[in-house]
């Protein structure tokens, strides 16, 4: 794996970790599920970096991402569910209410949405920097059914002269004079 791949790798998994880390967490406050401590949120959001690490490494379709978000949103909340309460924030639910599985796959489904969409732009960027720039091959003589540009009149002014020269004055113009003697 080359440097740049690695990095646009970890980059990736990084973006969709905080997303649905940050977005599940508030979703989750939002619910009724209490606020959750900061260790409990970068254990929840290192669990996603390490899932979206390992799927990670070439473009994928928006139900792949689907998934990901769905499986990613079930960790997080199982997460926040068992480790928040022993923090703390808020009473342990034995099962999960309808209204938490609810906000869960919405902001399932509207992060994997958003998500693809950065993947579409990530990856045509990547396509179209590989892609190498078109020549522009342009006609070399006149065109068909396009008139030449008219040539300008000469301005009017005094005709030149011909003849003499002042005297004095040095013409330097042709091939040297032969040296008379």
């Amino acid at each position: 794996m080359s440097a740049a791949s690695s990095v646009l790798r970890l980059s990736r998994a990084v973006v969709f970790a905080t997303v649905c880390g940050a977005v599940s967490a508030g979703g989750h406050a939002l619910a009724g599920g209490g606020l959750v401590p900061f260790p409990v949120f970068l254990a929840g959001v290192l669990a996603a970096f390490g899932l979206a690490y390992l799927i990670d490494g070439r473009e994928r379709g928006l139900m792949a991402v689907l998934a990901a978000t769905v499986s990613t949103q079930t960790v997080l909340h199982q997460l926040f569910e068992r480790l928040a309460p022993g923090e703390g924030a808020g009473p342990a639910h034995g099962h999960p209410a309808s209204g938490m599985v609810l906000v869960h796959l919405t902001v399932a489904v509207l992060t994997a949405w958003w998500l693809h969409r950065g993947e579409c732009a990530l990856w045509l960027m990547i396509r179209l920097y590989a892609t190498p720039v078109p020549r522009l091959l342009l006609p070399m003589g006149p065109v068909a059914g396009v008139e030449p540009p008219l040539r300008r009149p000469a301005t009017p002014g005094p005709p030149p002269r011909s003849g003499r020269t002042v005297p004095g004055t040095i013409s330097r113009r042709g091939p040297p004079a032969m040296a008379r003697h």
